[in-house]
């Protein structure tokens, strides 16, 4: 992640060549921390000629000293362009696909003298995407139908979603006589002989497996 000065510019006065050193560093530190994937350029738009002054991990095969590109000779014409445009269309010139954001610099009169630019490769989270599209893809209509929800859950909660509304209250927010009662049901419905019976009932009442069976051998 090397970078070579540009060459000698016109004129500056302390300020801007304050700024344009900051900028440097902060390139600098958001090029280490997105490596590889994202190049950060930094475009002095006070000598257009050779704009580029410093340029991380560099995905565009351009080289310090090349000029200002078309977005960087709009705001050295106009300082009233939009000083951060972010997340644009881009590509690399071997087609790659890039996300790109510029961020205008402008120095105490309000003029435009550098541009922080950001340009993302693309390619490895479109690769990232289709791979984890392609591993969460199910086929419905593939056989045999299966479940780990045990067979039957269903209908238990929706038993004791009924029991509950019946007493105008939530599965969780029973009382333990309310309980006790519904344990009875469950057990004239051949509901407590299902697998697992007992720990689907204390997950959707929100007690302990143990509750459930203290709760069972009260009932009646």
């Amino acid at each position: 992640m090397k970078t070579h000065d540009a060459p000698p510019a016109a004129a500056r006065n302390a300020e801007q060549v304050l700024l344009l050193e900051q900028l440097k560093q902060v390139a600098d530190g958001l090029a280490r921390t997105f490596a590889p994937f994202c190049e950060v350029v930094v475009h002095d738009l006070l000598a257009p000629e050779h704009a580029v002054l410093a340029i991380h991990n560099n995905l565009s095969g351009r080289a310090v000293g090349q000029p200002a590109t078309e977005l960087g000779l709009a705001r050295i014409l106009d300082p009233g362009f939009a000083q951060v445009v972010a997340n644009y269309p881009n590509k690399f010139t071997d087609g790659r696909q890039a996300k790109s954001t510029s961020i205008g610099i402008k120095d105490g009169d309000g003029k435009y003298i550098a541009a922080l630019c950001l340009n993302v490769d693309l390619t490895l989270f479109q690769g990232f995407q289709t791979a984890m599209n392609q591993f969460v893809a199910v086929d419905a209509g593939a056989a045999p139908q299966e479940s780990l929800d045990p067979a039957g859950a269903d209908a238990i909660r929706a038993r004791i979603d009924q029991f509950a509304a019946r007493l105008a209250a939530t599965p969780r927010t029973l009382k333990a006589p309310a309980r006790r009662v519904l344990l009875q049901e469950l057990r004239g419905a051949g509901l407590l002989d299902m697998r697992r019976a007992m720990e689907i009932i204390a997950e959707h009442l929100g007690v302990s497996r143990a509750a459930v069976y203290t709760y069972a051998r009260q009932e009646g």
